[in-house]
C-alpha cells in the first residue's frame, strides 16, 4: 500500500490490517517502530485491533486494558504496566477508550518495551480530548468528580497526534493513513569491542573496566541505549581480570536482569547460583544487594573500603543520601541512570547529584550514551512518545539580571490559568522542563496533573519569554464539621488534601480540616538562577494572594534536608509534623511546615505546633534516632524556650570541666542543646552542638570506645558554653 492511500473496499478492514503488517516489515528493515492511532467506536476499534492481532504471529503480543473489554489474551491492566519493564513486545494494544482510560505512566513505560519492527496501537474514542476519561479518577480530589474536570491534557495529545507526521492513523470504518518512511542513516562509528553493539556502549564498557580510585563515573542515557547491558559486559570483563568481588545495586532486582544475562552469556564457565549472585570457578563473584541491605553492610564495615567496586543502576530512583554514603565508602564506583523514560527523573538526578560529586569527588566523569541499541537512530515511536509526554522537555534559557538592576525593578510573578498554559505549548514545555530538572520523581502523569488537576494554580516568573521559576499550588481543606469529624476518627478518607488530612490524622485536629489551606505542590528555579531570591519572591507574592482570598493556612511538605528546611523557616514557616520513616524517593524524613494567614489560621497553627513540640523529644529518642543532627538543630527552636536553671548550669559545668558522668547529667545537657539552638554559633560550635544533640537526644555515642565518646562529649560541651558569657570559659579555681 502506498503512503497516504485510503482503503474503502468490501474487505477494507482486513486489507488495512494486512497493510499494517507490511508496514511493520518495512519498519523492521530499518529497525524502527511506530505508533498506530486507532480511533472511533470503542467496540469496533477493538474488533479492528483484534484483526491486526490475528493477522500474523507477533512476538509476545500484549493487550493493555480492562479484562472484561478485551477480546484476546494475554491482557494486562494499565496499573501493572511497570511489570513489563525489561520485556520486549512486537505488538502492544493500549486500549484508552474503555473503562480504564489512558494512564500516561503506562504509555511511557510500555513504549520502551516495543521491539524493532513493532507497533504500539492506542485505541481512543473519536471525540478524544473533549472530556476527561476514567483514569482522571486517580487525581480527582474531594469533592470533585473526575467527569467534571477539564481535559486539557487529552486535548493536547489528540492535537499532537492529529499533526504528527510519523504516526499511523487508522479510523474505524474509515481510512488507514500510513506515513512515508525516510531513508535510515546506517552509518555507525567504528569500535573494537565485539561484545558491544554500539561505539557508545563500547566506550562505557572501557571506562567501567578502567575505573579509577576516587574518580566516579556517571553514565546517563535515554531508554534503549544498552546501559544495563554495558554494565553487564564490564562486569564480565572485570571478573575475567580477577577482580574478586563486584557489587551491584538498583531499586529492584529486575532492574539488573539484563546485566546478569550479559555476564552469564560472556562467562560460560561461571554459574548463576541465585537470581542475585554469579560466581566463577576461581571464586570471583558478582552479587546484587538491594539499597537497604547494601547500606546495612556498609554500616557494619562488611563492604566497602580499599579495592572494592560498586555499580549503581537506575541511580535516579535511589535516595541521594544513600548515593553519597556509598560514594564515601567505595573507592571505585559508577552510577548509571536513565535521563528520560517513564520515570522522567534522570535529569533532576544529574543536576542535583552533580553538586555532591563536585564537593566530594571533583575528578568524577560523566559519559552519556546517545546511540540506541534496541532500535535504530531516527525511530519514529521514540520521537513521538517523547513529544507526547514531554520526556525531553527543554530547560529554558537563563536570563541573568543586569548587574545594576535593583530588587524592586525586577518583574513581578504572574499567575497562569491551566487553560492559558494549555494554549501556550512552548511555554508549557519550558515550565515542565523546569519542574523535571528540580525533582527526582517527575512522571508523565505529573503533566496531566499540572493541566487538569482540580484546585491547581500556577505562578511563574518570566524574563524575555523564558520562565525562570515556577510555583505550583493546590487548595486543600474547607471540610464541613461532620466530615472533618469522620476523617479525624479514621472513618473516612476522602481523596487528596495531603496536608490537611495528614495533620488531622496524626494530631486529631478537626480544625486542620475545616480550615482552608494552600499547599505548595512544586517549586522550581532555573539552576543558573538559584540563590537570587526567585523562589522567595514567588512564595511571598502567592502568600499575599492567599491572604487576600481568606485562606487560613499556607503549607508545604518536603524531604527534611538542612538547607531546604532553613529556607522555609526563614520565610516564617513552622514545623508541624515529621514523618517517622524515610521516604522511598528521597531517603529523607518528610516534614510538613505551615504559616498562618488569618486569626483562624493562627489558632490552628498554635495547636499543631504545640502537638509537634510535645512529641519531638520522645520521637528523637526512638523513631527518629537517625534523623540527621543538622535537622534536629533546626527543629529544637520549635520547643518551648526554658532558660537553664542554676542547677542545670552547674551540671553542665561539671560535665565540661570536671569529671561528672554525662549520662547522669543528660537532661541538663539536653537543656543546654535546646538553649544553644537559639544562639548564633560559629562553625566549630555548630559541629559541637550537633554532636551534643546526637548524644543527648538520640542516644548515639560519638565514638566506639566509651572513654573516647565521653571525652568528645566534654569537649563539645566546652565549645558550646564558651560561646556565651552565661558560662565561665574555664572553671573557677
Amino acid at each position: 500500500m502506498r503512503a497516504g492511500c485510503r482503503v474503502d473496499k468490501p474487505n477494507a478492514v482486513i486489507k488495512q490490517a494486512s497493510a499494517l503488517v507490511h508496514h511493520a516489515i518495512r519498519l523492521q528493515r530499518r529497525r524502527w517502530r511506530a505508533l498506530v492511532w486507532l480511533y472511533g467506536s470503542p467496540d469496533k476499534a477493538r474488533q479492528q485491533a483484534q484483526l491486526l492481532w490475528e493477522e500474523q504471529m507477533w512476538q509476545a503480543p500484549l493487550w493493555v486494558g480492562a479484562e472484561h473489554e478485551t477480546p484476546v489474551a494475554p491482557c494486562l491492566p494499565a496499573s501493572k504496566a511497570r511489570t513489563r519493564l525489561g520485556a520486549e513486545h512486537q505488538l502492544i494494544v493500549l486500549d484508552a477508550s474503555g473503562s480504564q482510560g489512558l494512564d500516561p505512566d503506562a504509555l511511557g513505560a510500555l513504549a520502551g518495551t516495543v521491539s524493532a519492527g513493532g507497533l504500539l496501537v492506542i485505541i481512543t474514542p473519536s471525540n478524544w480530548g473533549e472530556q476527561p476519561d476514567p483514569d482522571y479518577a486517580r487525581f480527582a480530589d474531594y469533592p470533585w468528580r473526575w467527569d467534571s474536570l477539564s481535559a486539557h491534557y487529552l486535548k493536547r495529545l489528540a492535537f499532537q497526534l492529529t499533526g504528527e507526521s510519523t504516526i499511523v492513523r487508522w479510523e474505524v470504518d474509515g481510512s488507514l493513513m500510513l506515513p512515508r518512511l525516510s531513508i535510515r542513516d546506517s552509518r555507525a562509528a567504528p569500535f573494537d569491542d565485539a561484545d558491544c553493539l554500539t561505539a557508545d556502549q563500547a566506550r562505557a564498557v572501557n571506562a567501567l573496566v578502567k575505573l579509577k580510585r576516587r574518580r566516579p563515573l556517571v553514565i546517563t542515557a535515554d531508554r534503549g541505549r544498552g546501559k544495563s547491558a554495558a554494565l553487564g559486559i564490564a562486569c564480565a570483563h572485570l571478573l575475567q581480570k580477577s577482580v574478586t568481588q563486584l557489587v551491584v545495586t538498583a531499586p529492584r532486582l529486575s532492574s539488573v536482569e539484563s546485566l546478569f544475562a550479559r555476564v552469564v552469556a560472556l562467562c560460560p564457565e561461571g554459574q548463576r547460583l541465585s537470581s542475585a549472585r554469579f560466581e566463577l570457578p576461581s571464586g570471583s563473584s558478582l552479587c546484587f544487594l538491594a539499597p537497604d541491605a547494601l547500606n546495612e553492610q556498609v554500616d557494619q564495615a562488611r563492604l566497602g573500603g580499599s579495592g572494592s567496586y560498586l555499580l549503581v543502576d537506575e541511580a535516579a530512583a535511589i535516595p541521594a543520601a544513600m548515593l553519597a554514603h556509598w560514594l564515601a565508602s567505595f573507592p571505585r564506583i559508577a552510577f548509571a541512570t536513565t535521563v528520560h523514560g517513564y520515570e522522567g527523573s534522570g535529569r533532576g538526578f544529574a543536576l542535583r547529584f552533580r553538586e555532591v560529586l563536585n564537593r566530594t569527588a571533583p575528578q568524577w566523569r560523566e559519559l552519556p550514551l546517545d546511540t540506541p541499541v534496541r532500535w535504530s537512530v531516527g525511530d519514529p515511536l521514540e520521537a513521538t512518545i517523547q513529544a507526547l509526554l514531554l520526556l525531553n522537555a527543554p530547560l529554558p534559557e537563563a536570563q541573568l539580571p543586569e548587574a545594576h538592576a535593583c530588587t524592586h525593578c525586577q518583574a513581578a510573578s504572574m499567575v497562569l490559568t491551566q487553560t492559558q498554559l494549555a494554549k501556550q505549548r512552548e511555554l508549557l514545555a519550558k515550565l515542565f522542563g523546569l519542574l523535571v530538572q528540580s525533582h527526582y520523581r517527575t512522571t508523565p502523569s505529573d503533566l496531566r496533573q499540572l493541566l487538569d488537576g482540580p484546585a491547581t494554580a500556577i505562578r511563574t516568573i518570566i524574563a524575555s519569554k523564558e520562565p525562570q521559576a515556577v510555583l505550583v499550588t493546590r487548595e486543600e481543606g474547607g471540610f464541613n464539621a461532620a466530615l472533618a469529624e469522620q476523617v479525624a476518627r479514621g472513618e473516612r478518607r476522602p481523596q487528596g488534601h495531603l496536608l490537611a488530612q495528614s495533620l488531622a490524622a496524626h494530631s486529631g485536629s478537626r480544625e486542620a480540616l475545616t480550615s482552608r489551606w494552600r499547599r505548595v505542590a512544586r517549586i522550581a528555579t532555573h539552576p543558573e538562577r538559584r540563590r537570587e531570591g526567585l523562589g522567595r519572591r514567588l512564595l511571598e507574592e502567592d502568600i499575599a494572594n492567599a491572604r487576600q482570598q481568606g485562606i487560613a493556612l499556607y503549607g508545604a511538605t518536603f524531604g527534611a534536608e538542612a538547607s531546604l528546611l532553613r529556607f522555609w523557616l526563614a520565610l516564617g514557616f513552622a514545623p508541624v509534623r515529621l514523618g517517622i520513616t524515610r521516604e522511598t524517593a528521597t531517603g529523607e524524613y518528610a516534614i510538613m511546615v505551615a504559616r498562618a494567614l488569618t486569626s483562624e489560621g493562627h489558632a490552628v497553627l498554635t495547636t499543631l505546633r504545640d502537638t509537634f513540640a510535645a512529641s519531638l523529644i520522645t520521637l528523637l529518642a526512638f523513631e527518629l534516632a537517625t534523623l540527621p543532627a543538622p535537622i534536629v538543630a533546626l527543629l529544637l527552636p520549635s520547643l518551648p524556650r526554658l532558660p537553664l536553671s542554676n542547677a542545670e548550669i552547674q551540671a553542665v559545668d561539671d560535665v565540661a570541666y570536671a569529671h561528672r558522668d554525662p549520662a547522669l547529667a543528660r537532661t541538663s545537657l539536653q537543656a543546654l542543646a535546646r538553649e544553644a539552638s537559639h544562639w548564633p554559633l560559629g562553625q566549630e560550635a555548630q559541629i559541637a552542638h550537633q554532636q551534643l544533640i546526637t548524644w543527648a537526644f538520640q542516644n548515639q555515642p560519638l565514638a566506639k570506645a566509651h572513654g573516647e565518646s565521653v571525652r568528645l562529649i566534654r569537649r563539645a560541651t566546652q565549645q558550646i558554653i564558651e560561646q556565651r558569657t552565661l558560662f565561665p570559659s574555664s572553671p573557677e579555681g
